[in-house]
C-alpha cells in the first residue's frame, strides 16, 4: 500500500544526503553555483570533502532564524561592529570546508584582514560568531561535525538553537578550543562574549 503523501513528506524532511566521494573546495563551489542556476532550493555544504545536502527546513526554523537576524543584525549595524549574514551566504574556510550557517557575524577587524570579497563567490573569511538552528535532519551535524569545524577554524562563539527544547547552547573559544557549553533556557537571557552588551532573551527567539 503506498504511503500517504503527508507521510512521505515527513519522512523526507528527516533525510540528509551525502556524496559518496570527496571533492575539492573549488569544485564544490562551481557545482553549488550550477545547482543555484538550476533553481535547486536545497541546502548544500562541504564537510571534510563530502557534499552534504539538507532539504528546506520545516517550521519553526525560518521563524527562529528571522527573529535572531532581527536582533543581532540591528545590534551590529547600529554600533558599526561588522557584518551579519543569513543562511544563503557560503563561507569557504581555511580547513577546506564550506559552510552556510543560519546566521554569521564577521567583525570589522576580520573583514579588513581577510581577502577582498568577490561578487558571486563564497567568502574566504572566518566568522567571529555563528548561529545554527537545529532541525531533525541537521542536529547531529550541528552538535558534532560542524562544531568541530567551527572550533578548528577559530569561530570565536557558536550558538546552537534548539527550538524543541526551547534552549540555546553557547560555546566560546578558549585557548584554541571550545570551553564547556553554557545552556540558556526559557526565562533566561543569552549573554554574548563576542558582542559585549548583546543580551537576548531566549523566549524572544522562540516560536
Amino acid at each position: 500500500m503506498p504511503w500517504p503523501s503527508a507521510t512521505i513528506a515527513r519522512a523526507m524532511n528527516d533525510l540528509v544526503f551525502e556524496s559518496t566521494r570527496t571533492v575539492s573546495q573549488d569544485d564544490f563551489e562551481a557545482w553549488a553555483h550550477e545547482r543555484t542556476r538550476q533553481n535547486d532550493i536545497a541546502h548544500y555544504e562541504l564537510l571534510h570533502g563530502r557534499i552534504v545536502m539538507t532539504p528546506p527546513a520545516g517550521y519553526p526554523h525560518g521563524e527562529v532564524a528571522s527573529k535572531i537576524q532581527g536582533i543581532v543584525g540591528p545590534f551590529v549595524r547600529s554600533r558599526g561592529l561588522g557584518k551579519v549574514f543569513e543562511s544563503s551566504q557560503g563561507f569557504a574556510l581555511p580547513s577546506k570546508d564550506t559552510v552556510e550557517p543560519d546566521t554569521a557575524f564577521v567583525s570589522s577587524e576580520r573583514w579588513a584582514e581577510g581577502p577582498p570579497a568577490i561578487e558571486g563567490k563564497f567568502l574566504r573569511v572566518v566568522p567571529d560568531l555563528v548561529v545554527e538552528i537545529l532541525s531533525t535532519g541537521n542536529a547531529s551535524y550541528d552538535r558534532g561535525e560542524k562544531k568541530g569545524i567551527y572550533e578548528q577554524n577559530g569561530v570565536r562563539e557558536y550558538w546552537i538553537v534548539d527550538a524543541r527544547a526551547r534552549e540555546v547552547l553557547l560555546f566560546c573559544l578558549e585557548g584554541g578550543a571550545y570551553g564547556a557549553e553554557r545552556v540558556f533556557g526559557d526565562g533566561e537571557r543569552i549573554v554574548s562574549r563576542v558582542l559585549p552588551g548583546l543580551e537576548v532573551a531566549v523566549a524572544d527567539v522562540m516560536p
